[in-house]
C-alpha cells in the first residue's frame, strides 16, 4: 500500500513540473525578448533590426550583448565596365537566372545602326533577329528608314517574343542630311546608303556606333566584334575589313579613279566606329591645307570626287582614309566576309581557321540561286521560330541544306560557315543548361 501510494505522488510531481515547463516555455514565446536599444546620440543609419524567431524547445536564447546582429547589406558598385559582371551578381537573387541586361546601366549598352530604304524590310529584320539570337550584352538599335516603313518596323519588332525584346530597344529616325543636297545624296549608290555619313552628327549622345549594311548576318554574339574597340589605339576612330585579301584583283586596285585605302581598300558594309572621336578629329584632306571637321568635310568631298566614284558613299571613306591612314584600324576578313572569298576560291584565312564570324551577302546573293550557300544561311535564320531549340530548328536542317550546294565553290568549305554559329549555340546551350537547369541535374 505505502509502495502504490509513493507513486502516485512521485507521478503527481512529475506532472506537476511537466505543467510549469510547458507554461513556461509559452510564456517565453508570447514575449520575445527586444533587441538591444541603439544610443540616442548615435544617428541610424539602416532601419531596424526584426526580432529574430525564438528558439525551439530546449534551446535557451540568446540575449544581451552576445546576440549576433546581421551584417546589413554591402553597396552596389558603380555601374562602370569593370563593376558590371559584379553588379549583376548582387542584383540577381538566389535560383534566378542571370539576367545581364536587367541591371547593365545604357552607357555600357552595344549600338547598332543600320539603314533601310525601299525593299529592305525583311532583310533588316531578318539582320536584326540574327543579332538579338546571339548577343549577350543588351543593344540600341538605331533605324533610319523611310516614313513609310517606320509603322512596320515598330509592328513587327514588337511583336517578337518578351525573352527577346527584353534583349533590346530600338529608336526609328526619318532619313536626314544636314548639309548639301539631299536629293543628291539620298540617289547616291544605292537608296538612303549615303545617311551613314552622317550618323556622327545624328547620333550626338553615342559615344560608339557598330554600322552594318541591311544584307549582314550575325553568326557569333555582337559583343564579340564590339570588344574590338578596345584594341583602337590612340589615333584610331573607325574599323572596317578590306576589300579584297589579293590586291592583284581587287576591285580599287583594278578600276579605282579616285584616291583609295592601303592596296585594296576598304569595305563599309561593317563599320565600328567612335563617334566621340570623330566629332573632335580635324581630317587632312585634298581640298585645303588645313584640317576639316566630319561634317564640314563631306559635300566639298563629294563635289570633288562625284564624277569619279562608283560606289558612292564607301568610296568616299576610302578617300577619307587614304588621306588619313592613322585613324582606321583594319579588322580580319571574317568579320565581313562576302562571296568574294570563297566564290573564285578560298581566300579569306582567318574565316578557315575561325570560322566565318559575320556574313555579308552582298550582290543580292540572299535572294537568287547564284550563291546558294550565303541564301541557305539567311532563311534558316529568317524561319527559325524564336522559342525553338536553336540546334533542332535551325543548326542541323542547315547542314542539309549545305549538302545540296556543294556543286559551288562556297559550299565545298562548310565549316568555314558553321564553325562560330556552332561554337555559339553550344556557348548558348551550356549556358542554358547550367543556369536554367543547374548542374546537379544533368545526368
Amino acid at each position: 500500500m505505502k509502495l502504490r501510494s509513493k507513486a502516485a505522488a512521485l507521478l503527481l510531481l512529475a506532472l506537476a513540473a511537466l505543467l510549469l515547463a510547458l507554461l513556461s516555455l509559452r510564456a517565453g514565446r508570447a514575449e520575445p525578448p527586444a533587441p538591444p536599444a541603439r544610443p540616442a546620440s548615435a544617428p541610424q543609419r539602416h532601419p531596424a533590426p526584426v526580432p529574430a524567431r525564438w528558439p525551439g524547445p530546449g534551446a535557451l536564447p540568446r540575449a544581451g550583448p552576445g546576440v549576433r546582429r546581421r551584417r546589413p547589406p554591402r553597396p552596389r558598385p558603380r555601374a562602370d565596365s569593370r563593376g558590371a559582371v559584379r553588379l549583376e551578381k548582387l542584383a540577381r537573387r538566389p535560383g534566378e537566372p542571370r539576367s545581364f541586361q536587367a541591371v547593365l546601366p545604357p552607357e555600357l549598352w552595344i549600338h547598332l545602326a543600320v539603314v533601310a530604304c525601299g525593299s529592305r524590310l525583311e532583310e533588316t529584320l531578318v539582320m536584326l533577329k540574327s543579332a538579338v539570337l546571339f548577343s549577350h550584352r543588351k543593344i540600341q538599335f538605331h533605324i533610319f528608314t523611310e516614313d513609310s516603313l517606320k509603322p512596320e518596323f515598330d509592328k513587327q519588332l514588337r511583336q517578337w517574343p518578351d525573352s527577346y525584346t527584353k534583349k533590346f530597344e530600338h529608336r526609328i529616325y526619318s532619313i536626314t542630311f544636314s548639309v548639301g543636297n539631299p536629293h543628291e545624296w539620298k540617289k547616291l549608290f544605292k537608296p538612303c546608303a549615303a545617311q551613314r555619313l552622317f550618323l556622327p552628327v545624328i547620333l550626338k549622345d553615342v559615344d560608339s556606333l557598330l554600322y552594318v549594311d541591311t544584307d549582314v548576318l550575325f553568326l557569333r554574339p555582337v559583343d564579340d566584334i564590339w570588344k574590338l574597340l578596345r584594341l583602337f589605339n590612340s589615333t584610331q576612330l573607325a574599323a572596317m575589313a578590306p576589300e579584297h585579301e589579293i590586291p592583284k584583283i581587287g576591285w580599287y586596285s583594278r578600276f579605282a579613279r579616285h584616291p583609295f585605302y592601303g592596296s585594296a581598300g576598304v569595305n563599309s558594309g561593317v563599320m565600328l566606329m567612335n563617334l566621340t572621336r570623330i566629332r573632335s578629329t580635324q581630317f587632312k584632306n585634298s581640298m585645303i591645307p588645313t584640317g576639316l571637321a566630319w561634317e564640314d568635310m563631306l559635300y566639298p568631298l563629294y563635289q570633288k570626287y562625284k564624277n569619279a566614284i562608283t560606289w558612292g558613299d564607301q568610296d568616299l571613306l576610302n578617300i577619307i582614309f587614304y588621306f588619313n591612314p592613322e585613324c582606321l584600324y583594319v579588322f580580319p576578313c571574317q568579320w565581313n566576309y562576302r562571296p568574294d572569298h570563297c566564290m573564285y576560291g578560298s581566300n579569306c584565312r582567318e574565316a578557315e581557321h575561325e570560322g566565318v564570324s559575320i556574313l555579308h551577302g552582298n550582290r543580292g546573293v540572299y535572294h537568287d540561286d547564284k550563291q546558294p550557300t550565303f541564301k541557305a544561311l539567311y532563311e534558316a535564320i529568317r524561319d527559325f521560330p524564336f522559342q525553338d531549340n536553336l540546334f533542332q530548328s535551325m543548326y542541323y536542317p542547315l547542314q542539309l541544306k549545305f549538302l545540296e550546294t556543294v556543286h559551288t565553290l562556297c559550299g565545298r568549305i562548310p565549316q568555314v560557315f558553321l564553325k562560330q554559329i556552332e561554337k555559339t549555340m553550344k556557348r548558348a546551350y551550356e549556358k542554358h543548361v547550367i543556369i536554367h537547369v543547374g548542374p546537379n541535374q544533368i545526368h
